[in-house]
């Protein structure tokens, strides 16, 4: 297809048609018209697309997508559009970050956007809407009768401090990066030096914990089982991000029996959670690797009942909340050594509502019976009840350390929403930190700790992202931009910081709405009607 002659389009138009319904993004001055059958297909999930609808989202597709890719996604273009060298694209704001969706071909609101009119300040912990870029939903109010869909009021971004051509900048200089570190034959996977020792890693100890069950040695055996589950992770992930093979079908199908088979957690519901977590991250409304409700809130903007956009509901701070927030500083590691509990809460319920029946739906639902064929057939053949729970907990506790990684990287970082004009490598340093640690242990992280580069090049294979945060620190250092990185120790102390200054704020809220409820009931009046819905 010739690309030259295709129409150049006005943003203008570009608006136009996103409100008549079209879900139209910006690929190197290019405008993709993506289709309903593909947003319904797309290995990513339709998320992944529709929160960069109207925004220029060159150096997110360059990240996720192989060449081979890159080539199809070029058969999407309808137009070009004139993009400014100094200042890029003028983005619009994507309808779902305003709480619309298409359902049926026609507008459906799920929620309401609160825009922030305050004076504009990037905080430095836990933001409050002090930026005036700022969009977050909530529940939606009694929609108007006129009221049928976004206009272009809505979608036009609000007012922002950051200097377009200062992002521009850095969306050139990640571009310039990105081809050194292509150059460099990092996105090489090391297949002997990198996973045969963690293959032998597994073997061992799968075979140890099967010992030792054998010798009745069962928590034993549990632990050990714990710490494969642990080292696994860091494989399935890899697979989840095409990191390994770099073939879509091949990564996935390891992905599941790594994932599914060996450790009862879907891999569709990891990728489909994940990819949105590493494009909007630690955005309270959308990022759902954030959303931790009732248990943990890191912002004071989940104390006002947001909505999320990737589990469609309202994070609302019920009576468990209003019990737990309070103290969540205090029981954070409790809670953290039982997250993996979690993680088969949400891949069951993605694999039962949320999932796309196809071939790997299909393969996930017969894994995951397998997994628990076998699993279920171990904890029964402890014995009694008590050995059971304890082999139970003991094997899904041990892995725990990793959750506690996980979050380390982003809960004490920015929750401020600087809005569509923030350049891709500017929020990812903005919103992540390393973990730092000795050569010596980065398996234990697996090296997963090197979070910043991981989010800058998602694709990369994990054992070259050391080289490749050398090459990042000296771009953050040249673009002025800070490369955020914590010991272990260090780490947690900033996000139990977070977090007690948070339950603070929780603590007075759940005292002052006792107080209103109080002196109502002395007045006699009934207490305030709750909003709308």
């Amino acid at each position: 297809m010739n690309y030259a002659s295709l129409r150049t389009w006005t943003r203008d138009e570009v608006a136009q048609h996103i409100l008549a319904g079209d879900t139209l993004v910006i690929y190197d001055g290019f405008v993709l018209r993506i289709t309903q059958n593909w947003l319904a297909s797309h290995p990513g999930g339709a998320l992944a697309i529709l929160h960069f609808v109207g925004r220029d989202a060159t150096d997110e597709i360059n990240a996720y997508h192989a060449e081979p890719t890159l080539k199809r996604v070029m058969g999407f273009a309808v137009g070009k559009v004139d993009v400014d060298e100094k200042v890029g694209w003028e983005p619009l704001v994507p309808p779902v970050q305003q709480g619309w969706l298409r359902q049926d071909g026609k507008w459906q609101r799920e929620a309401s956007a609160v825009r922030n009119d305050g004076p504009s300040s990037e905080p430095t912990a836990v933001p409050h809407m002090k930026a005036p870029s700022e969009i977050l939903l909530v529940a939606k109010e009694r929609a108007k009768a006129s009221e049928t869909g976004p206009t272009l009021e809505s979608i036009t971004p609000p007012p922002v401090t950051l200097s377009a051509a200062q992002q521009a900048d850095h969306a050139r200089a990640y571009r310039e990066l990105h081809a050194r570190i292509t150059a460099a034959r990092l996105y090489q996977t090391r297949y002997l030096a990198g996973y045969g020792p963690e293959v032998l890693r597994y073997a061992v100890g799968a075979g140890l914990s099967y010992e030792a069950y054998q010798r009745g040695w069962y928590l034993l055996s549990a632990f050990l089982m714990g710490l494969v589950w642990h080292q696994l992770a860091f494989f399935a992930h890899d697979l989840g991000h095409m990191g390994v093979t770099h073939n879509w079908v091949v990564d996935r199908l390891l992905g599941i029996l790594i994932a599914d088979l060996c450790g009862g957690l879907s891999i569709g519901w990891w990728v489909d959670n994940h990819n949105i977590h590493h494009l909007v991250t630690n955005h309270p409304s959308h990022d759902p690797d954030i959303q931790h409700l009732p248990f943990f809130a890191i912002s004071p903007t989940f104390l006002s009942n947001l909505y999320s956009s990737y589990y469609h509901r309202i994070m609302k701070v019920d009576i468990v909340a209003r019990y737990i927030l309070p103290v969540q500083h205090n029981l954070y590691f409790f809670i953290m050594s039982l997250a993996r509990f979690n993680l088969y809460a949400n891949s069951y319920g993605f694999l039962a509502f949320r999932a796309r029946r196809d071939w790997t739906w299909f393969l996930e639902i017969f894994c995951t019976a397998l997994f628990w064929t076998w699993f279920s057939r171990a904890l029964w053949g402890t014995g009694g009840w008590g050995m059971r729970i304890a082999y139970l907990l003991v094997s899904n506790v041990t892995p725990s350390p990793l959750h506690v990684q996980i979050v380390l990287s982003h809960f004490a970082r920015s929750t401020t929403d600087l809005g569509p004009a923030e350049s891709f490598v500017a929020r990812q340093l903005r919103t992540t930190t390393d973990v730092i640690c000795d050569d010596s242990v980065a398996f234990i992280h697996g090296g997963l700790h090197l979070q910043v580069t991981h989010h800058l090049f998602p694709r990369l294979p994990r054992h070259n992202l050391r080289a490749a945060s050398f090459m990042v620190k000296e771009f953050a250092k040249e673009q002025g931009l800070e490369y955020a990185e914590f010991g272990f120790t260090q780490g947690n102390g900033e996000v139990l910081s977070v977090l007690k200054e948070v339950a603070q704020q929780a603590r007075i809220v759940h005292m002052v709405a006792n107080e209103e409820v109080k002196h109502a009931l002395e007045a006699g009046c009934p207490t305030s009607a709750p909003r709308p819905t």
